[in-house]
């Protein structure tokens, strides 16, 4: 046991042990045991010393070690272990230990866990952690209000061995505390009290407010207080686990999270863990490939090792058939040559292994990997530590598999099939109506027509700039590139077929014909008969020397390499314009994917993007679209609103892609308004939807049209790069717009370069007008 000197407290509070002697009289008189021989014994030994009865005196507690040795003895079982339980006596206002166990002692001597109260000011009150604790008990010994009397606190430090952190929970005993009244026991305004009780006023608030109304001065605090330290790291663990669970959060953040949570349970800074979901695809069992499983051992070694999609599924569904826990506790010294696993395990730093299997409800969800880099004793006593973690993260695995499977759905609904969420419930209840009539209709009736009235489209695109040009561009520089090359491929080969080189000495002229005429006029019918000239004449013959002279291969070989579609450098031109193409497709997908979920939880829509060089989208809008909520006219033009600034985000967006580009590409902002709502169907043979009526399909027409559409009177196209155009027909479509335009220029995204157009005469389309505006770069 160990003593502390007790610091000077409150005035109204003394250090007394009448409450513990009150409480052994009251437990002799219902004790039915042979504890009340002990009972007994000790209330004479008060008797015997009456001293002991009044107020301790604060300087010298070194006299009373007796008593203090008895308290603990009544108040512990009587099989603890002194070493291992961490239990002390404190002023009846806690603060200040005066009595400990060895373990309580030194661990505070080691981490310094239990601080003196501090104040804290609050609305220029100032409140400390003592006054908190006697205002809680006061409020709950007399007015039965048990909000502020807290008596559990955790602790969080870290282990100074293991450098890991710890949590111990710390538990304050007050039943050893009296509390006298001064006078008439004050009357509480409990209206005023409910209000900082119950709207989510901090407590130091209250306690400037109880101040006021019921001072301190009042009451004698009298006793002692029971310190009592538990050790709850592994409870503290779980549960971070299991909030990770509650919210749903399975990105890569939460995984390490619930891994570094598993190594505070294990208490070894040198052992790393890891979650491997196991996934089906179409029956076939593999791991999942998400960002948490780059990090697995496992997965990187699998795949640093070569193997296969095939394999590694045929390795899943052998382990799966008989799951069983995997250790190596050595893998450097380990000799066995037949074990598969440990000789992939021996092509990584780590040392030490376990694999172990994670079942949920009898079916294999995944796999828990351990491992270190040092040699570690992986047995029973981590795994039991472990197991009280199991069935937590099977349950995470278990969400994890249905989190994919739902992500799969989503991904097919959205990039195979015209079928979105805003529309399903639709789609949902007329193939409900067409079950019901097939229950009693033997006859194959017909489906219902699915439409939408009265909706509102807004059309965007996005278009690469003289992509066609560029695509043909690429392709004469790749052709002339290939011919250079079969001209020096010929050319090497006459020192290997002297005698058949060049037949007839017509390939090297025609290769020279075909370079000048790509310098030239180069049409599509010119582009098939080259190709058909090197198919069938010139492959065959080159195919025949390899065969025929060992020593032509490696010449043959590296033509074959330069036209290979993938890789060579006959495609270069047109693989870096394919490559400048997709990135930016790509990241156009992202952008209207984002943006999609954001816009569709205010109100639901329809929306559909067609890949061109770029995109184009249609967006459709109205009540009929969702019934259940009411449709507004802002929804409307908070879409319009988002149309504008998404074109302004898209050409920063792209304009920042150049850098990245093989080949630069600039793109044009176009926007087509139609004030006026239309009707769409959804076609059945087509997989999509269309629009439905003459007016309708006017609208459809002019979109078709006006893409490359010129300013009247000009040559110049209306869609330029760095600027957005807005097509309409009507001066009030137009001034909405306008209304947008001046706030973005406001916010920095558009420039002041407005211009109002009057546009060329298309067929069957005419009085076209359009705005055209910059978006300011940087």
């Amino acid at each position: 046991m160990n003593e502390t000197a007790l610091l000077s407290t409150h005035a109204s509070v003394s250090l007394s042990f009448n409450p513990f002697l009150e409480y052994l009289k009251k437990r002799l008189h219902s004790e039915r045991t042979v504890k009340t021989e002990y009972y007994r014994h000790i209330i004479e030994r008060f008797t015997e010393n009456p001293s002991w009865r009044t107020g301790l005196p604060v300087d010298d507690l070194e006299a009373y070690k007796e008593l203090f040795e008895i308290v603990y003895f009544v108040l512990t079982p009587l099989a603890a272990d002194e070493k291992e339980t961490m239990w002390g006596l404190s002023t009846p206002v806690p603060g200040t230990l005066f009595y400990s166990t060895e373990s309580l002692s030194k661990f505070l001597s080691d981490n310094n866990t239990i601080k003196e109260p501090t104040g804290i000011a609050s609305d220029h009150c100032s409140v400390s952690k003592d006054m908190q604790f006697m205002y809680g008990l006061v409020l709950e010994r007399f007015y039965n209000i048990s909000s502020l009397a807290k008596k559990d606190t955790v602790y969080s430090y870290t282990n100074s061995i293991t450098k890991l952190s710890k949590f111990h929970k710390v538990h304050v005993d007050t039943q050893f505390v009296d509390i006298r009244v001064n006078g008439a026991l004050p009357d509480l305004d409990y209206d005023v009290l409910a209000t900082y009780l119950h709207d989510g006023t901090s407590s130091e608030s209250l306690i400037c407010r109880l101040k006021k109304m019921l001072p301190l001065d009042n009451f004698i605090f009298e006793g002692f207080t029971v310190i009592t330290l538990t050790d709850v790291t592994v409870q503290h663990s779980l549960d971070k686990i299991r909030n990770v669970m509650v919210h749903h959060s399975y990105n890569n953040d939460q995984y390490l999270e619930i891994a570094q949570a598993l190594k505070t349970i294990a208490g070894n800074e040198h052992t790393q863990f890891r979650l491997v979901p196991i996934i089906g695809v179409n029956g076939k069992s593999t791991f999942a490939s998400n960002e948490e499983c780059i990090q697995s051992i496992l997965m990187n070694a699998l795949h640093d090792s070569g193997v296969t999609e095939e394999a590694l599924t045929i390795f899943i569904e052998k382990y799966q058939r008989n799951p069983r826990i995997l250790v190596y506790n050595a893998i450097s010294s380990e000799e066995k040559t037949d074990d598969g696993f440990l000789r992939i395990l021996k092509k990584t730093p780590v040392e030490s292994y376990a694999l172990l299997p994670v079942y949920y409800h009898s079916e294999l969800t995944g796999v828990l990997e351990i491992y270190s880099e040092r040699e570690v004793l992986f047995d029973e006593r981590l795994f039991s530590k472990v197991q009280t973690a199991i069935p937590l993260i099977a349950q995470l695995l278990k969400f994890t598999r249905d989190e994919f499977q739902s992500q799969l759905s989503n991904v097919i609904r959205d990039k195979f099939t015209s079928l979105q969420p805003a529309v399903q419930w639709r789609f949902n209840e007329v193939a409900w109506h067409y079950l019901q009539r097939n229950y009693t209709d033997l006859s194959n009736p017909e489906i219902e027509e699915i439409r939408f009235e009265n909706v509102y489209p807004l059309y965007g695109a996005i278009d690469v700039r003289n992509s066609t040009t560029e695509r043909n561009r690429a392709i004469h520089e790749d052709i002339k590139s290939q011919l250079t090359l079969l001209e020096e491929t010929l050319f090497a080969l006459r020192s290997v077929d002297r005698d058949h080189a060049e037949p007839d000495g017509t390939m090297n002229e025609e290769c020279t014909r075909w370079k000048d005429q790509i310098d030239g006029y180069f049409t599509s019918r010119d582009e098939i008969a080259l190709n058909n000239f090197l198919e069938t004449e010139v492959h065959p013959y080159l195919l025949e020397v390899k065969d025929a002279y060992p020593e032509a291969q490696a010449i043959v070989a590296r033509y074959f390499k330069a036209i290979d579609e993938r890789e060579g450098a006959a495609f270069k031109n047109r693989s870096e314009l394919e490559t400048s193409l997709q990135l930016i497709n790509t990241k156009l997908n992202q952008y209207f994917d984002v943006a999609q979920k954001m816009l569709q939880a205010e109100y639901p829509f329809y929306f559909e993007k067609f890949r061109t060089d770029g995109i184009e989208y249609d967006l459709y809008i109205g009540q009929s679209i969702a019934p259940e909520k009411r449709f507004e006219t802002a929804h409307l033009k908070r879409l319009r609103q988002w149309q504008l600034q998404s074109m302004a985000e898209i050409a920063r967006l792209t304009q920042r892609l150049l850098p990245k580009m093989p080949r630069h590409l600039h793109t044009t902002q176009l926007i087509f308004v139609h004030a006026r709502p239309i009707d769409i169907t959804f076609r059945n043979d087509e997989r999509r939807f269309d629009v439905e009526g003459a007016y309708n399909i006017r609208y459809e027409v002019i979109k078709k049209r006006i893409d490359k559409v010129l300013i009247k009177d000009t040559r110049e196209r209306l869609t330029q790069p760095g600027k957005i155009a807005i097509v309409y027909f009507n001066q009030q479509e137009a001034q909405e717009y306008i209304d947008y335009i001046r706030e973005l220029q406001q916010q920095g995204l558009l420039d002041d370069s407005l211009e109002y157009l009057e546009l060329e005469e298309l067929q069957g389309v005419n009085r076209l007008k359009a705005l055209r505006v910059g978006v300011k770069y940087h």
